[in-house]
């Protein structure tokens, strides 16, 4: 199950991402008696914290090799985003690439692709694919969902999400924030 899903991430939904990042569709689109809508990109760093709860087999191969139940995390977000000019929802498609584990002396590896909508407020959800790499099988999946608030502080964004991850090698809480400037 986990190989399809691994499989299916890399020959649709990563493709996917890239295709809807690449700018090669019209910054507004118009059509005759619909809405209008804009593009824009919030990339930028990221940086939190992940529990590992439990007593699973991800805790037990996180002890394996003397890493705590939690772990730094850094990355970069990745986000496109399809805006309603005339109000409304946001569509949001985001790659997060991250680096954890660095306080223990090493360097785990995981990228999600998440798919959500944001609100007018910044109120935020969404869900999607996690990938992490390391331990005993090489690579694990799981599916990660995740609500947060945006802050909007003199036109820079200030992302702040808590995302659950579940999989069958054990679940993770995160606790992710960063900034980003429209571009």
């Amino acid at each position: 199950m986990r190989s399809m899903i691994v499989t299916l991430t890399r020959a649709f939904l990563l493709p996917l991402f890239m295709l809807a990042g690449s700018g090669a569709h019209a910054q507004d689109t118009v059509y005759p008696g619909r809405e209008t809508f804009a593009e824009r990109n919030l990339g930028g760093p990221r940086l939190g914290v992940t529990y590992i709860p439990g007593n699973g087999e991800l805790v037990q191969n996180l002890k394996d090799h003397n890493i705590g139940t939690v772990i730094s995390q850094f990355g970069w977000h990745f986000e496109y985003q399809i805006i309603p000019e005339g109000g409304g929802p946001s569509f949001v498609i985001q790659g997060v690439p991250f680096l954890g584990g660095v306080e223990y002396g090493k360097v785990i590896p995981s990228l999600t692709l998440a798919m959500g909508i944001r609100l007018p407020g910044g109120y935020e959800f969404g869900m999607g694919p996690n990938v992490i790499a390391g331990g005993k099988k090489g690579v694990s999946s799981s599916l990660i969902m995740s609500v947060g608030k945006s802050f909007n502080y003199g036109g820079v964004s200030i992302p702040l999400n808590l995302a659950f991850a579940t999989s069958p090698i054990g679940n993770r809480v995160s606790f992710i924030f960063g900034y980003a400037i429209a571009r």
